[in-house]
């Protein structure tokens, strides 16, 4: 008896487990995912004193609204 109880238990915590994991890539499938598909450009020979620029488009995978909250550039 005590190792059917054992057994159960065991059944019982592993398919808790599983629950878990399978919720939690659901989670991390839906969440927002910043996606550059360019991440570096080469100007190539630049003279000194020249003003240049590229623009970078910024793409957000996922279910849910991407915040940017702080942007560093460098």
């Amino acid at each position: 008896m005590k190792g059917l109880l054992l057994v159960m238990r065991k059944l019982t915590l592993m398919a808790g487990a599983l629950v878990a994991i399978v919720l939690l890539v659901g989670v991390a499938q839906a969440a927002p995912r910043l996606v550059i598909p360019v991440s570096d450009f080469s100007f190539g020979y630049v003279p000194q004193h020249s003003k240049i620029s590229h623009t970078f488009w910024l793409h957000s995978s996922g279910d849910d609204d991407l915040k940017i909250l702080k942007v560093l550039p460098g």
